[in-house]
């Protein structure tokens, strides 16, 4: 990892007793063949700070997927925080909660989602409001102390992918005036395990960014997002690349795909959201 990352920064939460995690743990995933985080339940925030010469006044909370059994830390977060961080924008790596697993959180989910696919749902369901609620409270701190990160209180992102952003929904749907984002970005967002509904009629500007062959079949409810925004005449966009399957993240493919966090930037600033760093 490079020299941007920062400081740690502690949310608050309250567990439930009937959930008992194991300690976090971080390690190399076979399966998944990237770096991955499991057994979150303390959620943190990683800071990602720009020079202040390129430092634009805009952030983004990035949380990664892992079907909520786990982070893709790099290619889903660290990685996509230090791209942003090159471009002017503060980014904050976001670990929300997780289902609680042993020794290979990345092994299980794989091995029941195979099996007993409904039981992974079932789990899921239980964490999802925790996983919500730590979004929430991420923008929550992240305007409190907008001056304190030279962040402008009203360009505050969200962006998440896969089950990252299932949360990214979870946030579009459920914020207060404190804890609402000036903008969403959900990446293949797991809309299995959220259900696409109809915003707010105030909701944020959301970007949409999808493959139309994800094996999960999730390019159906990329679209049924957008509809949803499109329909109320609400500011949305919308990247369906034919190809780049599931979890490109970061991922070097050699498709057009590749480029999507480029095409997030340009219409970051097209709409305002950011403005393109110094020379």
């Amino acid at each position: 990892m490079s020299g941007f990352a920062q400081n740690i920064i502690q949310l608050p939460c309250k567990n439930s007793d009937k959930i008992t995690w194991e300690p976090e743990k971080e390690y190399f995933s076979d399966l998944w063949q990237t770096q991955v985080v499991t057994n979150v339940s303390a959620p943190t925030m990683q800071v990602f700070k720009p020079a202040q010469k390129t430092q634009n006044g805009t952030a983004v909370i990035i949380a990664p997927g892992g079907g909520l059994y786990a982070l893709s830390i790099n290619s889903e977060g660290n990685d996509v925080a230090e791209w942003l961080v090159k471009h002017g924008i503060t980014a904050f790596v976001l670990k929300y909660r997780l289902v609680p697993t042993q020794q290979d959180g990345v092994a299980e989910f794989s091995d029941l989602f195979e099996k007993n696919p409904s039981q992974v749902y079932k789990n899921v369901k239980i964490v999802m409001p925790l996983a919500i609620e730590d979004g929430l409270n991420a923008v929550s701190y992240v305007r409190k102390n907008a001056s304190d990160f030279g962040i402008d209180p009203e360009k505050i992102g969200f962006m998440g992918f896969s089950a990252g952003g299932a949360v990214t929904m979870g946030v579009a749907y459920n914020y207060s005036d404190e804890n609402k984002p000036n903008f969403v970005v959900p990446v293949y967002a797991w809309t299995t395990a959220i259900t696409v509904t109809k915003p707010k009629t105030d909701a944020p500007p959301i970007l949409i960014i999808c493959a139309n062959d994800d094996p999960l079949g999730l390019a159906s409810g990329s679209i049924d997002i957008y509809n949803s925004w499109h329909s109320l005449g609400l500011n949305a966009g919308l990247f369906m690349y034919s190809k780049g399957g599931h979890g490109f993240g970061m991922r070097k493919q050699g498709l057009p795909s590749d480029n999507w966090i480029q095409r997030f930037y340009d219409w970051s600033v097209s709409e305002g959201l950011t403005t393109p760093k110094e020379k």
